[in-house]
Order: structure tokens, then C-alpha cells, then sequence
């Protein structure tokens, strides 16, 4: 076991997304992308396709990474210079491990040779790209036939980083736009559920309220009821009134060419 690289994803449980106290649904993701990073071959190669300029360049998910040829690309959307490195000092946690992407290109047009990727990686990101088509166009374009892909999204999320903010995908939708570029989803896996979705609005509609109003409302919610909402969410995991309905938060999609 890599010490540092247990830190590490402490540190995106812990700093990044919030788990234990806000967003549990990234569990999924950490999880999903440590088992990709222990399953790849030292002659795989692995794209990661995130938005890195975030946190002032420095790659999440890198470090997850080690026995393979690994390249990270910062993907800037329309506002990213405008924005800037707006969480970067989150970084500044000990545990973090600084490796940068290893360059900035639109997730349309990575620069990556065709046919060159073995496994590629999409965390939460597709959402913010206005050129849909494009994007997964990319996608078939730079995996090689037989390579594999991952793909995280939420499927609840408020209106955010305006106005890159476009799409919300269920786990079909996203198999028609995977088929309509030549790719075909293998599996999904969910993350979340009805009462989860509670508590993220809830999170949400606390930040409408003045810093010396909220206090209260938030101390009655996080001390009092945000573990209930989880707990109720492994106690009662399907609907029973109707069929062909589900909740989720989030999602995983696992692709191939």
C-alpha cells in the first residue's frame, strides 16, 4: 500500500468532495477510478479528461495512477481564464500530491493522437461541454478499437458555473450518444438515491440564506438529519409504488470501442 496515495484520496474524500458531510455520491467515483488505476498494465495508456485549471492545474486523479503512460489534460471550458483557479488553494492540504496536467486542450479537440488510448477517463465534466457531439466524437476518435471508457456524471445537480452548464444525462441517454459516435456502453452503476437527493437540495437552499441567518437551520440539518436521509436511502432502496422508476444522484457509465 502507497502511503501517500491513501493521503491522497483521503484528501479528495475528505477536502474535494465532501463525502462524510455533503456529497457521499463521489464515493462512487473514487472507488470506480482507484479500481480502473489498479486494473491497468504498465503498457496501457490512460487519458484522464478533467478541468484541473479548478484547482490551479494539479490533477485529482493522477496519483491514482502509477504503472501506466499516463496523460492528464486540463479541459478549459468557454469561462476557464475567467475563472481561474478558483479552489486552487484547496490544494494547499499536505495530503494532496501535485502532479499537473500534463496539458490544456477543449475536451473536443484533446490533440491526442487517434487510436492512442487504452482506457480513458471522463470525471464529472461532460455536463459542462457545450459541443456535444464533438465530445463524444473525441471520445471514438482517440480510443483505440477494443479500448475501454469511464464516465461519471450527476444526474441531480443545480444550475452551476454559468453558463457552462448544458447538459444532464440519464444512463440511457448517454448509450444513445455513445451509439450515435460508434461507442457502446458496457454497464452503469448508481450512486445515491431519493433521500440523498433531499439532502443535496437541502445543502443547496442553505446557501440562499444570509451567512448570519443560516446557522441555525444549518446546525438542525447537518447535526440532526443529514446522516438520517443517508440511512433512510439503504433502508427503503427501491420504489414500491411504482415500476421503472429509480433516483439516483449520480451515475457511473463504463464504455467501450
Amino acid at each position: 500500500m502507497d502511503l501517500k496515495v491513501e493521503a491522497h484520496k483521503q484528501f479528495l474524500k475528505e477536502k474535494i468532495f465532501q463525502i462524510g458531510n455533503k456529497w457521499p455520491h463521489f464515493e462512487r467515483l473514487i472507488q470506480d477510478v482507484e479500481k480502473i488505476g489498479q486494473s491497468v498494465k504498465e503498457t496501457d495508456t490512460v487519458a484522464i479528461l478533467e478541468r484541473s485549471y479548478i484547482y490551479g492545474g494539479v490533477s485529482l486523479f493522477a496519483p491514482l495512477f502509477n504503472r501506466c503512460n499516463l496523460i492528464s489534460i486540463d479541459c478549459q471550458t468557454l469561462t476557464a481564464e475567467e475563472r481561474g483557479g478558483y479552489q486552487a488553494n484547496w490544494t494547499n492540504d499536505a495530503r494532496c500530491l501535485h502532479i499537473k496536467s500534463a496539458k490544456k486542450a477543449p475536451i473536443t479537440n484533446t490533440t491526442l493522437q487517434d487510436n492512442s488510448c487504452d482506457i480513458l477517463i471522463v470525471p464529472n465534466v461532460v455536463h459542462h461541454e457545450r459541443d456535444q457531439d464533438g465530445m463524444f466524437n473525441e471520445f471514438f476518435r482517440i480510443l483505440k478499437p477494443g479500448g475501454r471508457g469511464y464516465i461519471f456524471e450527476a444526474l441531480l445537480r443545480e444550475l452551476h458555473q454559468i453558463p457552462d452548464d448544458y447538459v444532464r444525462y440519464t444512463p440511457w441517454g448517454f448509450e444513445y450518444m455513445l451509439q450515435k459516435s460508434g461507442l457502446n456502453m458496457v454497464d452503469y452503476k448508481t450512486s445515491g438515491g431519493p433521500f440523498e437527493a433531499i439532502s443535496y437540495c437541502w445543502d443547496q437552499a442553505l446557501q440562499y440564506i444570509p451567512d448570519g441567518e443560516q446557522e441555525e437551520l444549518k446546525s438542525w440539518f447537518k447535526s440532526k438529519h443529514f446522516q438520517e436521509l443517508l440511512d433512510l436511502d439503504k433502508k427503503y432502496p427501491e420504489n414500491v409504488k411504482r415500476d421503472h422508476t429509480s433516483f439516483p444522484v449520480a451515475y457511473s457509465v463504463y464504455f467501450e470501442k
